[in-house]
């Protein structure tokens, strides 16, 4: 019996971890999954002591019977029989890059896949994330998990092979963490020959960690199969050195008490880099990806379904969903991250792009429709925010020559300012024709449309011999017929002219006052309305009463809010080498910082009273490269242009700014620097359903040098300063700034040799399209304040700078009303998303604060319950009560909460 105690008892878990897209493009990489997975299900279906983990992505599943739609049933024998765990995830996917609504969505979708082939895996596996986000064990038990398994980013000391991860508002998961990584059995397989000897070695050298616990192997690695000798080799070990029991990841996990208070716990988000690599430059290679994914979560999340669950007859569920799984395939750990090759890039840009187009399309279609009940002189303005706001949007509006000064009339009859941008030109085209060739004009009328406008009349003077077409934005009800023009000019000579006019049409800056999650309509009206603290704009500064800028001669600015905070010198641009990879920066071992631009031009301010801006351009010489034999910057430079346009509105604490970088060097990393306040040694940056505070360091302790670069997704602030941001961006806090990451230029996917990382993340090619040549552009705004990030209103703020108002122009006729509709306000915490589903209204809440708060939700509702992420009835929870369409949430700290209101 002391014998048997002794000998290591292990649960052998067969898996593969399928990066979708990486250093081969998505299609390369499904041609190896189908031959694996034939492979597989062939020795499954052989022999029913066969197990395998399909790495908890059902993406590798879907794409497979993509391909192999007859081997469906096959799937869904072995998931029901246990001997292949698929889900619960869709994508393994980046939790840094993306937002908190599309994690759940995720999980969502990749839930429901697996239950139609059986069950999903009761665990959330993350087995390769660059980390993971505070919030990841809330959104677990809110959809049903009580179980994690991670690998990178857990700290040093942890004692065993098992922790409770805790989320900022106290719920917990038991969280398995994979020592040596997801494939630290992988080498025991590659010499049969030795697998006995190895195997029980292995078992040995975990067994201090799993104590009374059967150790975890893993067998697998990235795009592996096991070896078809497995099950036998299994059963031809003695038990008397190693008892090996071939299982999946979920029966291994699922026999472990997941209310387990023993073990040590853990809080928030996971980065360490003390026991493997999390790769931390992927938060900054190619942000061109970064912004598209940003751009296209907005419009799915806070306009298209928001809009359509409100003001739409028909849920258009088909274009949604196909909108989803683009952006959820897009979060994958290695698609926006940009650490692939130039052509994995290029797909997931497009996929990006096409979730963002659905996005529009279903947008501007629900708002196109409200359009139709808005006379054609008028504009229809959507509010994306669940708060009512008072915003400036700026539209094209017809409006007579004569009016010299305008404002905006509202339904209730009040009048709010507005600012003339520009006049557009009304003479569009002046042609000499011959009347011969009168005829061969009209081709050019497309429909109705003609130069951008649509045609509201037409005018044939053979005396005169002009033929004039007078356009507009929208053509009215007057049909037009252009085969009644054909016959008037049938016949025609001599020299004819040929005129295009438009309709008198400004770009007008105003003020839209609009319900919560509401409409209203505006219109045009002659005379000036009076600005209550009106944005100033005199030389180089710009005011609006509640913060000041002004452009310096070293082409940066002093920012000076109304409470007394002053930023001096924000937009210090700091150019350095980087010789490190897609993964981790790197500088050279001999760096030059270029910190003073060649050259400064700061063009005056103008504008006002709504809004004033004014553009600094500077002109720098960067290192043209890294000499990587000399581990140095070249001599040679190259001329890098950065150009900030500065923007200030009335009524915003914060200036708008966007920086665009003009790069022709390679090699390198730009960080925009703006300064603290006062001093600080801790940082608040929003991202995924949380504020995570972070000191300056990171901790180490791996193969991999820590960086004090961290993600920030809403907005970052320390000692002050505020950054509102409109994308996933890396920043980093200094001595007395925080420098924000706008440019790194890198040529490899990865480097065997490199000086912050001991080991490579990847195969050493090159991706030459990462070096980020060419003209890019980023965009954010600066906050500067007395109080800290949440008594200084930084979630508000952000919510309405990276979410507009949206305008459209009236297409109904011209005697309908101006009217303004209510939609759906929330109080005290955060929406991140509003969607129709099984015939209700979802709304997803966040309370967005360190004290526990009470969300106020009202609208037109009779009934409201809470459900789970997954969209379930949660019984856990007391079932809110609704009085005269208003419920009362209480809501922990942090807490995440997803209600149904019935109509």
């Amino acid at each position: 019996m002391t014998a048997r105690a002794r000998t290591p008892e292990v649960m052998l878990v067969p898996h593969t971890h399928w990066d979708r897209e990486w250093y081969e493009p998505f299609q390369r990489f499904r041609l190896r999954l189908v031959d694996l997975l034939d492979e597989v299900l062939d020795r499954a279906e052989a022999d029913e002591r066969f197990r395998f983990t399909l790495d908890g992505q059902m993406a590798a599943v879907d794409d497979y019977l993509e391909v192999r739609p007859e081997h469906r049933d096959r799937v869904v024998r072995l998931v029901r029989r246990g001997q292949l765990a698929v889900g619960p995830w869709q994508i393994l996917l980046d939790e840094f890059l993306c937002s908190g609504e599309n994690i759940i969505r995720n999980l969502e979708l990749g839930h429901r896949r697996a239950t139609e082939l059986g069950s999903p895996m009761p665990v959330g596996y993350l087995p390769d994330m660059f980390g993971h986000c505070a919030q990841m064990p809330q959104i677990l038990t809110a959809a049903g998990l009580d179980h994690a398994c991670v690998w990178r980013g857990v700290p040093a000391g942890l004692p065993g092979h098992a922790f409770r991860w805790q989320a900022p508002d106290g719920s917990s998961v038991r969280t398995e963490y994979l020592a040596g990584g997801y494939g630290n059995a992988a080498y025991v397989f590659s010499d049969p020959g030795h697998f006995a000897g190895r195997m029980a070695d292995l078992g040995r050298r975990l067994k201090p960690s799993f104590g009374a616990d059967p150790v975890l192997a893993m067998y697998g690695t990235d795009h592996s199969a096991p070896v078809g000798s497995l099950v036998r080799l299994v059963a031809d070990l003695d038990p008397a050195d190693v008892d090996v029991t071939i299982t999946t990841l979920a029966d291994y996990i699922g026999a472990r008490d997941p209310h387990d208070r023993s073990l040590p716990v853990v809080e928030g988000e996971l980065r360490s880099h003390a026991a493997a690599n999390i790769l931390p430059g992927v938060l900054s290679v190619r942000p061109h990806l970064k912004q598209a994914l940003a751009r296209s979560e907005r419009l799915v999340e806070r306009y298209a379904e928001p809009f359509a669950a409100l003001w739409s007859a028909e849920w258009p569920r088909k274009f949604l969903d196909m909108a989803w799984w683009r952006l959820i395939d897009a979060s994958g750990h290695d698609s926006v991250t940009g650490c692939g090759v130039d052509e994995t890039a290029t797909q997931v840009f497009a996929r990006i792009s096409e979730a963002g187009h659905l996005g529009q399309a279903v947008r501007d279609r629900v708002a196109g429709a409200l359009a139709r009940q808005v006379p054609r002189d008028a504009v229809l303005v959507l509010n994306p925010t669940p708060a009512a706001r008072e915003d400036l949007i700026t539209v094209d509006l017809e409006v007579p020559d004569e009016w010299d000064d305008i404002a905006v009339e509202l339904p209730d009859g009040s009048r709010l300012p507005a600012q003339t941008e520009g006049r557009a030109e009304q003479l569009l085209l002046s042609e000499a024709v011959r009347g011969a060739d009168l005829a061969a004009f009209l081709p050019r009328v497309h429909g109705r449309e003609l130069f951008g406008g649509e045609i509201t009349h037409w005018h044939c003077d053979p005396r005169r011999r002009v033929l004039e077409f007078g356009v507009a934005r929208h053509g009215g009800d007057t049909p037009f017929d252009v085969e009644a023009v054909r016959a008037a000019v049938a016949g025609a000579s001599g020299d004819w002219t040929v005129r295009i006019t438009r309709a008198a049409l400004r770009t007008v800056t105003c003020l839209a006052r609009v319900p919560a999650l509401g409409r209203t309509s505006l219109r045009p009206v002659r005379g000036a309305q009076a600005v209550r603290e009106p944005v100033r704009a005199e030389g180089r500064t710009l005011s609006n009463g509640l913060v000041t800028v002004t452009a310096l001669d070293d082409g940066t600015l002093r920012i000076t809010a109304a409470d007394g905070t002053v930023l001096d010198g924000v937009g210090r641009m700091v150019d350095g080498g980087d010789r490190g990879d897609s993964y981790n920066y790197a500088p050279p071992g001999t760096d030059t910082l270029v910190q003073a631009p060649r050259s400064v031009r700061v063009s005056p301010s103008i504008g006002g009273p709504l809004r004033a801006s004014l553009t600094v351009e500077r002109e720098y010489d960067w290192p043209a490269a890294v000499d990587r034999t000399a581990d140095r910057r070249t001599p040679a430079t190259r001329p890098g242009g950065v150009r900030l346009d500065v923007e200030l509105r009335v009524g915003e604490p914060f200036v708008r700014m966007e920086l665009t970088l003009d790069n022709a060097s390679l090699d390198h990393r730009v960080r925009c620097h703006v300064p603290l306040a006062r001093p600080a040694n801790t940082s608040y940056a929003e991202g995924q359903f949380a504020v995570v505070e972070r000191g300056r360091g990171a901790e180490g302790g791996f193969s991999e040098r820590p960086v004090g670069t961290f993600p920030a997704h809403g907005f970052v602030d320390a000692g002050g300063a505020g950054l509102l941001l409109t994308q996933a961006c890396e920043y980093e806090l200094l001595d007395q700034e925080v420098a924000l990451t706008v440019l790194r230029s890198t040529g490899w996917l990865s480097r065997n040799i490199h000086p912050y990382r001991a080991e490579p993340a990847g195969p050493q090619l090159p991706v030459p399209a990462a070096q980020m040549t060419g003209t890019s552009t980023v965009s954010f705004a600066v906050l500067p304040h007395a109080a800290d990030w949440h008594e200084a209103g930084l979630v508000r703020a952000a919510e309405l700078f990276r979410y507009p108002l949206h305008p459209t122009a009236g297409t109904g006729p011209g005697e309908a009303p101006l009217t303004s509709h209510h939609g759906l306000s929330v109080e005290g915490a955060v929406m991140t998303g509003l969607r129709r589903r099984d015939g209700e209204l979802e709304l997803r809440l966040v309370a967005a604060s360190p004290e526990p708060v009470t969300a106020v939700v009202r609208g037109p509702f009779p009934a409201a319950r809470r459900v789970t992420v997954l969209g379930d009835d949660d019984s856990r929870r007391r079932q809110p009560l609704v009085t005269a369409g208003t419920v009362e949430i209480p809501l922990r700290a942090w807490e995440i909460a997803t209600v149904r209101l019935s109509e």
